[in-house]
Protein backbone atom coordinates (compact mmCIF):
# COMPACT_ATOMS: atom_id res chain seq x y z
CA UNK A 1 0.00 0.00 0.00
CA UNK A 2 1.07 3.53 -1.25
CA UNK A 3 0.80 6.82 1.19
CA UNK A 4 1.80 9.86 0.76
CA UNK A 5 3.31 11.57 3.90
CA UNK A 6 0.10 13.49 4.53
CA UNK A 7 -1.82 10.72 4.36
CA UNK A 8 0.97 8.80 6.78
CA UNK A 9 0.15 11.77 8.88
CA UNK A 10 -3.14 11.10 9.19
CA UNK A 11 -3.29 7.52 9.10
CA UNK A 12 -1.07 7.05 11.88
CA UNK A 13 -3.62 6.33 14.87
CA UNK A 14 -4.33 3.02 12.78
CA UNK A 15 -1.01 2.01 11.15
CA UNK A 16 -0.99 -1.23 12.91
CA UNK A 17 -4.52 -2.52 11.50
CA UNK A 18 -2.98 -1.29 8.24
CA UNK A 19 0.12 -3.27 8.67
CA UNK A 20 -1.78 -6.34 9.57
CA UNK A 21 -4.27 -6.12 6.58
CA UNK A 22 -0.85 -5.31 3.87
CA UNK A 23 1.97 -6.01 5.37
CA UNK A 24 3.76 -2.80 4.29
CA UNK A 25 3.43 0.71 3.60
CA UNK A 26 5.15 2.36 1.10
CA UNK A 27 5.52 6.43 2.23
CA UNK A 28 5.67 8.59 -0.98
CA UNK A 29 6.08 12.63 -1.39
CA UNK A 30 5.43 14.18 -4.51
CA UNK A 31 5.05 10.55 -5.99
CA UNK A 32 8.61 9.45 -5.09
CA UNK A 33 9.04 6.44 -2.62
CA UNK A 34 10.88 7.71 0.40
CA UNK A 35 9.99 4.96 3.31
CA UNK A 36 9.00 1.70 3.44
CA UNK A 37 7.01 0.21 7.28
CA UNK A 38 7.12 -2.75 8.20
CA UNK A 39 5.44 -4.85 10.72
CA UNK A 40 8.26 -5.73 13.78
CA UNK A 41 7.34 -8.92 14.23
CA UNK A 42 6.79 -10.11 10.55
CA UNK A 43 9.23 -13.20 10.25
CA UNK A 44 11.07 -12.96 6.65
CA UNK A 45 11.41 -17.06 5.18
CA UNK A 46 14.96 -17.50 5.10
CA UNK A 47 16.08 -19.00 1.51
CA UNK A 48 16.78 -21.95 0.81
CA UNK A 49 20.73 -22.73 -0.46
CA UNK A 50 20.02 -25.97 -0.87
CA UNK A 51 19.90 -26.08 -5.14
CA UNK A 52 23.02 -23.89 -4.73
CA UNK A 53 24.99 -26.56 -2.37
CA UNK A 54 23.87 -29.27 -4.72
CA UNK A 55 25.44 -27.97 -7.79
CA UNK A 56 27.95 -26.96 -6.19
CA UNK A 57 31.32 -29.62 -7.08
CA UNK A 58 33.08 -30.97 -4.00
CA UNK A 59 36.87 -29.30 -3.36
CA UNK A 60 39.52 -31.53 -3.16
CA UNK A 61 41.30 -29.25 -1.17
CA UNK A 62 39.81 -27.85 1.91
CA UNK A 63 38.72 -24.41 2.42
CA UNK A 64 41.23 -23.33 4.73
CA UNK A 65 44.26 -24.79 2.89
CA UNK A 66 42.80 -22.30 -0.41
CA UNK A 67 42.87 -19.37 2.05
CA UNK A 68 46.10 -20.07 3.37
CA UNK A 69 47.47 -20.20 -0.44
CA UNK A 70 45.43 -17.11 -1.13
CA UNK A 71 47.02 -15.07 1.59
CA UNK A 72 50.80 -16.61 1.32
CA UNK A 73 50.59 -15.16 -2.24
CA UNK A 74 50.32 -11.66 -1.14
Amino acid sequence: MKLSIREARQSLSCIEQILTLEGEVTITKRGKDVARVLPVNRCLDMPSHKYLRERSPCLKTGSEQLVRADRDER
